[in-house]
């Protein structure tokens, strides 16, 4: 990091400090995933009690 005139520059790793890889990804699937059969659990549940 150094400072220019009025302002300050970064290289690329210092500007990406966050973790790169693989485990957002997982984190994506696994999430929609579950919130797939959650919501098929809210709908499926009170249909099939109604039917009753």
């Amino acid at each position: 990091m150094k400072v220019v005139e009025d302002h300050i520059e970064v290289t690329d790793e210092e500007a990406s400090s966050g973790i790169k890889g693989q485990g957002v990804r997982y984190v994506l699937g696994i999430s929609i995933f579950l919130a797939v059969i959650v919501l098929s659990a809210v709908w499926i549940i009170p249909a099939l009690l109604r039917q009753g």
